[in-house]
């Protein structure tokens, strides 16, 4: 690799992406792009073909994982790597799903940050050894259960989305669910179509019946 590695941060908190940028303040290292939003993120992403893109899951509007839906396929030698609060299962594995070239949590030190992003151009898995094992598991469990036709119909939802169907299912409207999960209603809507599209349903009311039937076949 000639030259510094291009970086680009997608992040909805200022403060969040600052923290990073100091962060990941070196030498070989060069942040080329920030967005606040997935929508803003597409454009600049296309524009500055950055080497790495640093990801956050959960934003206004289109989400981190429908981000990388829509990249992915258009930037294919671009990296993109989830930097989240959470370290859930249901979101790491959505993410490598969908991917993800790697899966951080925003408690990692500077110099950890460094380390990992500076191994992805190597072919490094950006991600703790625990949170890879687990997800490894995971995804042999998950083509086990896939053949014998016993996955259930919730898995392919990220964490957020669940919420969202779970509150659903118990009859609150969107505003209800916004003021209950801290998020607008315009992103619950979002995550309502994500989920509508994911269980391959036609409305909330059957949304709502596939979650109560999923759950009563886990039990």
């Amino acid at each position: 690799m000639s030259g510094p590695l291009r970086v680009m941060l997608v992040d909805d908190h200022a403060l969040v992406r600052s923290a990073v940028r100091g962060a990941l303040e070196a030498p070989d290292i060069e942040i080329v792009a920030e967005a606040s939003s997935a929508e803003a993120a597409f454009d600049e992403a296309l524009r500055t073909r950055p080497q790495v893109i640093l990801l956050d899951v959960d934003m206004p509007g289109m989400s981190g994982l429908q981000l990388i839906r829509e990249l992915q396929p258009r930037l294919p030698d671009t990296q993109i790597v989830m930097l989240s609060v959470s370290g859930d299962e249901r979101n790491v594995l959505e993410a490598m799903r969908h991917g993800a070239a790697g899966y951080l949590t925003k408690d990692l030190g500077p110099e950890a940050l460094q380390r990992a992003v500076r191994g992805i151009p190597k072919g490094d898995l950006p991600m703790s050894r625990r949170m890879a094992a687990r997800t490894l598991k995971r995804f042999i469990e998950g083509g086990a259960n896939a053949v014998g036709g016993s996955e259930s119909p919730l898995s392919s939802l990220s964490s957020r989305e669940l919420q969202v169907l779970r509150n659903l299912a118990d009859g609150l409207t969107d505003r209800e669910i916004a003021e209950a999960l801290v998020i607008s209603p315009r992103t619950v809507e979002s995550h309502v179509s994500s989920v509508l599209r994911k269980l391959g349903v036609r409305n909330r009311a059957e949304a709502a019946r596939s979650y109560r039937e999923a759950r009563t076949g886990e039990g």
